[in-house]
């Protein structure tokens, strides 16, 4: 059965629209809650910036999957591959439960972090507790190791690198929401070649809704990701690695299991080089500074919106790599 187009392009239209015009509603309650960015120490704005990222992107997300769910289930949808994706919804349904629950658990953790600015230890806690409910209930890694303990361990650790991967490369306008752009976009590709529709249609949403959120934030930001949207983004990639079944006995391709590596290569390696600068002058690493790659490529004479550029054409060509693993 050809599985159409249509649905793809409905589910990132629905999402880049809905989250788009959400971020609006969401930018006015911030302001009236004083959920914003203030002006300080590392940070070019001069007025406080709403941190309406998350929850527009989390809404144009949960919103459109919602909808779709519906029209799908209640067969509004006439289709003769409808029922292709109503299948793979009622065979994956505590696994999508559990998904879309962890995505508002972490979404609300980074709220937790903006609102209050909570220290290391709660929120790494934090982030512990929706990764193992994670790995308990969906996909995990095993890498050919067939231990359970295994599984679980480099399931966790594989989660919490991404999600405070993206967390940490936050620090320029549309650099976080570009680079998970792309990255969904490419797990959409590569689930969709592999005949994994409903994941793709996943990648698709989150695609859309980052895409919707970026007039908002790039070039000039009149909104933040803030660590609510940071920690969405980290998580919804590092869960989009997971899904996909890049080795199978049908297609036996080993080296294909690294594809994930190369698709969150710039973050990955944003994250390694800051940490172990920290590290080599005695500084905890997760206290900010400005020896991030984007922070690298402006001192090296490159605009701030240059540099971000610069890294979305690098994560775009290190990505086709992964397309071709």
């Amino acid at each position: 059965m050809t599985f159409p187009f249509n649905f793809f392009a409905a589910a990132f239209l629905g999402a880049f629209a809905t989250s788009l015009l959400a971020l609006p509603l969401w930018r006015t309650w911030c302001l009236r809650t004083n959920l914003v960015d203030d002006p300080g120490h590392r940070k070019i704005h001069r007025t406080p910036v709403p941190l309406a990222g998350g929850f527009a992107v989390l809404t144009g997300i949960l919103l459109p999957l919602v909808v779709g769910v519906v029209l799908l289930k209640f067969g509004f949808v006439k289709m003769s591959s409808a029922g292709l994706i109503v299948h793979g919804l009622d065979r994956r349904a505590l696994e999508l439960a559990v998904l879309a629950l962890g995505a508002v658990a972490i979404t609300l953790l980074g709220w937790l972090d903006d609102k209050h600015e909570l220290k290391a230890l709660p929120k790494f806690i934090g982030q512990i507790v929706v990764a193992i409910a994670v790995a308990a209930a969906c996909k995990r890694i095993t890498l050919f190791v067939h231990s359970e303990v295994f599984s679980y361990a480099i399931t966790i650790l594989w989660l919490l690198t991404i999600i405070n991967a993206f967390n940490f490369m936050d620090n320029m306008n549309g650099l976080c929401a570009g680079v998970g752009a792309i990255g969904a976009f490419i797990f959409a590709l590569l689930a969709a070649t592999n005949g994994e529709y409903l994941v793709a249609i996943t990648g698709c949403l989150m695609c859309g809704a980052l895409v919707g959120f970026l007039p908002w934030n790039f070039p000039n930001a009149r909104a933040f990701l803030g660590d609510a949207g940071s920690h969405l983004v980290g998580y919804l990639l590092a869960v989009m690695a997971i899904l996909p079944h890049f080795y199978t006995k049908q297609n036996p391709r080993p080296l294909a299991v690294l594809a994930p590596l190369f698709v969150l290569a710039i973050p990955l390696l944003d994250l390694a080089q800051v940490s172990l600068f920290r590290t080599l002058i005695k500084k905890p690493f997760w206290i900010g500074d400005t020896n991030h790659l984007s922070h690298r490529l402006v001192r090296q004479g490159l605009s701030r919106t240059h540099a971000v550029l610069v890294l979305w054409l690098l994560a775009v060509m290190i990505a086709a790599f992964a397309c071709w693993l």
